[in-house]
């Protein structure tokens, strides 16, 4: 399986992470894009260090949650094979996706990689996961969010489940991550299963 995952500059790193585990896991080959910000949430929420430089944030993201079939590629790589639709690709993860972000694909806007790929799954009528980590939730999210699932994408806000009764921060990110999984057709025990 060959999946993209962008991780923009919304609170949610912990997500991403856990998502990339999950990806990992299960042999799928990553294709990672991080913006700028996304680099600067990483370094804060996951490490703890707002002076963390972009690419040592993301050399350790990979380092820790990934594996040698992951490969990073830069915010302006438009030669990336997740550029184009004629390269193929089963899933585009956006994780954590920032309402700016989602603003931009439901313009048709292209700014970066991440925009870029984002565009191509609905294009080319891929599964595509976006998943906003915001609130409240304007009326110009709620608009931008709805024109996104009608072109196709899949919503899955970052809203962790208590059904399960999580006992921990990790249980409660491991639901969001999970469901995440899923949607994209990957097997986890990330969360635990109604009536299971």
């Amino acid at each position: 399986m060959r999946v993209f995952l962008g991780i923009t500059g919304a609170s949610g790193a912990p997500y991403a992470a856990r998502v990339l585990d999950g990806l990992t896991a299960a042999g799928a080959e990553v294709g990672l894009c991080v913006s700028a910000a996304g680099a600067e949430v990483l370094a804060w929420e996951l490490y703890r260090d707002r002076t963390l430089p972009a690419d040592v944030a993301v050399a350790r993201l990979v380092a820790e949650h990934g594996s040698a079939r992951v490969t990073v590629y830069a915010e302006d790589d438009w030669f990336s094979p997740y550029a184009s639709g004629s390269a193929r690709c089963d899933a585009y993860i956006i994780c954590p996706c920032s309402m700016a972000t989602c603003g931009t694909i439901a313009s048709s806007g292209q700014a970066n990689l991440i925009h870029r790929a984002a565009g191509v799954a609905l294009k080319e009528d891929r599964r595509l996961v976006l998943v906003p980590r915001e609130t409240p939730l304007s009326v110009i999210h709620l608009r931008a969010l709805l024109t996104l699932r009608e072109a196709g994408a899949l919503v899955a806000p970052a809203m962790p489940g208590f059904y399960g009764h999580p006992d921990t921060l990790t249980d409660a990110i491991d639901f969001v991550a999970g469901k995440v999984l899923d949607l994209v057709g990957v097997d986890n025990d990330l969360l635990r299963r109604w009536g299971g």
